[in-house]
């Protein structure tokens, strides 16, 4: 794998500093008391390092073990024939990874945590990187997975950048992140669950700071329709929201525009 371009300025983002996306995310992000910026990149690079050896229990827990399902449906999503070939970013432990490998795919992973990749056990290929500037050429991957992360990058906009600029035309995205239902018991169930019970379990089993930032993170991500701008901006098609398990969770999936 060889770098398309160096690193992306502001000038390169999809969304600029100064973008109406951009003051809405800083507010929510001010009220919710999270950093932005850099400061924000050295916290979650921090942060996963101190929690990865305990990463994958505290995910079971927290998920009851759904995060594997909606992992598989996510692989699934890709459409990809086999011995495509598929970066799995951020890509932890390695969950993705062996659920890719097990479908046929050539997945490599990439990860801003070195503690991360030091948990990884795959036998993938792996890297360390920023979503923001992937070490990877130019329209040479066939798809992308990425597994509850969007909310961790410092910037969104040059990431959907770069996903359009290695994702070679017909080429897949498949990615996952947190949700919340619509309404009723199980919304009401979901917000006592993720806000009040998980940052317990995570005290209990792992870091306390960290599952308790992780419910406040939220806050950073966008809403669907903002989404779903941003990957037609980077270059994505049939860009489609699928809530899993009554919305527990949600996946987006999109398509690089142009021939194969």
């Amino acid at each position: 794998m060889t770098a398309g371009r160096p690193n992306p300025s502001s000038a390169d983002a999809t969304t600029p500093p100064g973008s109406p996306l951009s003051f809405d995310i800083a507010a929510r992000a001010a009220e919710a008391d999270l950093p932005t910026g850099t400061e924000k990149t050295q916290l979650v690079r921090s942060m996963f390092d101190a929690i990865a050896p305990r990463y994958d229990l505290v995910n079971r827990m927290m998920t009851f073990g759904l995060d594997v399902r909606w992992r598989k449906q996510s692989a699934r999503a890709l459409g990809l024939p086999a011995g495509s070939r598929v970066l799995d970013l951020a890509c932890g432990t390695g969950d993705f990874l062996a659920i890719l490998k097990d479908a046929g795919l050539r997945p490599f992973g990439m990860d801003l945590s070195w503690g991360m990749l030091a948990a990884n056990h795959t036998g993938a290929p792996l890297a360390q990187a920023d979503g923001a500037w992937l070490p990877v050429a130019d329209r040479s991957l066939d798809g992308i997975t990425c597994g509850y992360a969007l909310r961790n990058f410092t910037e969104l906009g040059p990431v959907f950048a770069e996903f359009g600029r290695v994702v070679r035309p017909g080429g897949r995205l498949s990615l996952l992140e947190v949700s919340e239902p619509e309404g009723g018991l199980l919304r009401l169930g979901d917000r006592v669950w993720f806000r009040h019970v998980v940052p317990i379990i995570g005290g209990l089993v792992s870091d306390r700071s960290a599952y308790r930032y992780l419910p406040r993170s939220t806050a950073y991500l966008p809403s669907t329709a903002e989404l779903r701008s941003l990957l037609v901006e980077a270059g994505f098609s049939s860009v489609n929201h699928r809530p899993l398990s009554g919305g527990l969770s949600q996946m987006i999936t999109a398509t690089r525009v142009g021939r194969p």
